[in-house]
């Protein structure tokens, strides 16, 4: 069995990441999710990303949102703890 050829870019991260980021909290802020279910939503969102808009032309290939979802979901948690510990230096 030969492995699909995964063929991604800078622009895909550079943009995928976050507009996940982005539309995540757009869903949290007007939708009320449960805390709980963010991290879940911006994997769907990667995925949905990747196998419909970035990577339309090989379905295995679309799996990349995986890497876009976490990638969203530690960036946003790196950002977040980087305000809190600067927050409650600043105290």
């Amino acid at each position: 069995m030969d492995f699909p050829t995964i063929h991604t870019n800078f622009w895909d991260a550079v943009i995928s990441v976050p507009v996940v980021m982005i539309l995540t909290q757009l869903i949290k802020l007007f939708l009320k999710v449960p805390r709980k279910f963010v991290p879940t939503i911006a994997l769907v969102l990667g995925l949905c990303i990747s196998i419909f808009i970035a990577h339309r032309h090989s379905f295995i290939a679309g799996f990349m949102g995986w890497f876009y979802g976490y990638a969203a979901i530690g960036s946003y948690a790196s950002l977040k703890t980087t305000i809190q510990a600067y927050r409650n230096e600043k105290e």
